[in-house]
């Protein structure tokens, strides 16, 4: 009598156990949900302060190194003082207007009531919408915080100013590019940090005004 032969291996396909909604065997975000994207690394808002060629580049700005006068450092500071006289001055006028009108509103309202309550409405929703814009304006400058940067001055009136999280390595820089102004043949290249700030609200030492917008680092002299 011969013997069966073994069982080979099925054939047959697996079946699938049908799972009630609901209730799942996996973890949530498995096989049915794909993976969240990598979150892309945050871009570091740097740029390249380099000599090379007898020029200095501060990001996709030239200067020849034969028209820099001063290289230096300095701590650039709010102007509380000034955002809260010019706070307070918007203040009073604002006020002013708004307490006139709403008397010419009283006039009005002796011939037409219903034409001074428009005015009066009209009035007070302006005095304080330009209040609330005054007292932004106020704050963004009493919370701005000091900067420490290098600047570059030259024979034209235009003035490079970087800033870096670190103190000491804008100081070290000073003497580099001094020495490459003497040295024709130096050349270096570091990087530093964009200078992103408002121009109005910070003291420069000098009379100077920012241009090219809040991501340039360009500054020309007033």
């Amino acid at each position: 009598m011969e013997s069966a032969p073994p069982p080979g291996p099925s054939t047959q396909p697996p079946q699938q156990v049908f799972q009630p909604p609901g209730q799942r065997t996996e973890p949530p975000g498995q096989y049915d949900i794909p993976p969240p994207p990598a979150v892309p690394p945050q871009a570091v808002r740097g740029i390249d302060l380099r000599v090379s060629k007898r020029l200095l580049w501060v990001g996709a700005a030239a200067y020849p190194l034969q028209n820099i006068t001063r290289v230096y450092t300095f701590t650039m500071t709010p102007r509380r003082k000034e955002a809260t006289l010019l706070f307070l001055k918007r203040t009073a006028l604002i006020l002013s207007v708004a307490f006139g009108l709403t008397i010419v509103a009283g006039l009005t309202a002796l011939a037409d009531s219903s034409t001074a309550g428009g005015i009066l409405t009209f009035v007070w929703l302006g005095a304080i919408a330009a209040l609330v814009f005054s007292i932004v304006e106020l704050f963004s400058v009493l919370t701005a915080p000091a900067q420490y940067v290098l600047a570059v001055e030259t024979s034209g009136p235009s003035l490079a100013m970087v800033t870096s999280a670190d103190p000491h390595h804008l100081d070290r820089l000073v003497a580099p590019i001094v020495q490459a102004i003497e040295n024709p043949e130096a050349e270096f290249h570091v990087s530093v940090e964009q200078l992103l700030v408002n121009p109005r609200n910070y003291y420069f030492g000098d009379n100077v005004n920012m241009y090219g917008g809040s991501g340039n680092v360009g500054v020309g002299h007033k």
